[in-house]
């Protein structure tokens, strides 16, 4: 019952993540389907080319609160599952122990779910804004400054895949760089790739020349 409890927490957080906030505008605001314009994402990017700054900036806003709602509900749900006599892990084991696994695995749940929605065919954002969340939901310091990063290299060459590709590596190097528990480590390190990997096609549009710049059409 344990396994079937915790699997449906993990659950919870990937549909938490498949959300499909840009989707959702698109239909509600101009009745189109985002995925067949621009880039083809969900993303608040794809969203703010299509739809504007407004919708844009909600998207945004929702995707970063998704991330940082998954791991909020799963430190709850973890600690209303352990006082539960016919639920509790084995007694060899600390259950604060299996915590940060546990919200670890979380933070990936939405993470893939933001990436690999349910509701779009398994299709989704590149799960940048989501991961924000999830930082700043397990360490404030690094979420904050990867977004620092995201912000000053934005500004500096108004590319949005590379501003995130590179406040993802940032975040891989702050979360070793402060103490945190090891699944925590994991995460940010294991998420940083994800949302890298995510941004496969603007890296070769970026070595190519061709990604368009914040403010550009694509």
């Amino acid at each position: 019952m344990v396994w079937i409890a915790l699997g449906s927490g993990l659950f919870i957080a990937y549909l938490l993540g498949s959300i499909p906030t840009g989707y959702l505008m698109g239909q509600m605001l101009r009745g189109i389907d985002i995925r067949e314009h621009g880039s083809k994402s969900t993303g608040a990017t794809n969203v703010l080319r299509t739809l504007g700054k407004g919708p844009a900036f909600c998207v945004l806003i929702v995707d970063v609160l998704k991330g940082a709602a998954a791991i909020l509900f799963a430190a709850r749900y973890y600690s209303w599952l352990i006082t539960q006599p016919s639920l509790a892990p084995s007694p060899d084991i600390d259950p604060l122990y299996l915590m940060p696994w546990f919200v670890s695995l979380a933070g990936l749940a939405v993470l893939f779910g933001h990436g690999r929605s349910i509701w779009l065919g398994f299709k989704g954002g590149k799960s940048a804004a989501t991961g924000l969340g999830v930082l700043l939901a397990i360490s404030f310091p690094v979420g904050l400054g990867a977004a620092a990063v995201w912000g000053l290299t934005l500004a500096a060459f108004r590319f949005v895949s590379f501003s995130s590709i590179l406040a993802a590596l940032t975040a891989v190097v702050l979360i070793f760089g402060f103490e945190h528990p090891a699944p925590y480590r994991m995460l940010v390190l294991f998420g940083g790739l994800y949302v890298v990997g995510r941004h496969h096609a603007n890296i070769q549009r970026l070595i190519a020349g061709t990604e368009p710049r914040l403010g550009q059409t694509k």
